[in-house]
């Protein structure tokens, strides 16, 4: 008897995070340039070949926890209260992860999370690759904030600011200061950055 395709998709899934969680594992104990996409497999237990059906490239098997993120300013749009515009959603969700310190905005000092932010920003290749997901991040957000070059241009600019933000979060708490002290100088230039984007971009949805 086949399997169910609700069992099937399952068991996919749980293929797709084995072999991710492997090789993240391997990278942080090794090195990324250190670990052959062979040994990944053999330790997840699949073949090579399997492997890149699910990952097409070794940096994909990093890229898999970001790919979560790909279009959460798309959902944050889409999903926001009814009389609430496109970027005062995006203000109070960055707002909101800074308080929770959620690794997507920089602002997260936890061991397990740093190790990964150093394996994944300070491997060349993942950089490179990152492109990717910013891109279709931006499409994404594009689509959800209606199409069109108007909507494009706007896209480009919050992926970018979310970024910036992030990235200088993640700096200073890569250097040594505890998220608290980091916290008041990101909600500040948090609110500069999306009062910048209200004046800049104006009225959105």
């Amino acid at each position: 008897m086949p399997e169910a395709p609700g069992l099937r998709a399952r068991k996919k899934q749980q293929t797709f995070d084995t072999l991710s969680e492997t090789a993240i594992a391997l990278f942080l104990e090794r090195g990324f340039d250190q670990v052959p996409v062979a040994e990944v497999a053999a330790a997840a237990g699949v073949s090579k070949p399997t492997l890149f059906r699910y990952f097409p490239a070794k940096e994909d098997l990093v890229l898999h926890r970001f790919a979560d993120h790909e279009d959460e300013a798309a959902r944050i749009v889409t999903g926001r209260a009814k009389g609430e515009s496109p970027l005062d959603a995006l203000r109070r969700d960055f707002l909101a992860g800074l308080r929770r310190q959620d690794p997507v905005t920089g602002l997260c000092e936890h061991p397990q999370v740093l190790a990964f932010q150093r394996l994944a920003y300070g491997t060349p290749s993942v950089v490179a690759r990152m492109l990717g997901f910013l891109t279709r991040s931006e499409e994404a957000l594009r689509d959800a904030l209606g199409g069109g070059v108007g909507a494009h241009l706007a896209a480009g600019q919050i992926i970018a600011v979310r970024r910036i933000l992030a990235d200088t979060n993640r700096h200073r708490i890569a250097a040594g200061e505890p998220a608290s002290r980091v916290l008041p100088d990101a909600v500040e230039a948090a609110e500069l950055a999306f009062a910048q984007l209200a004046s800049g971009i104006g009225h959105l949805g």
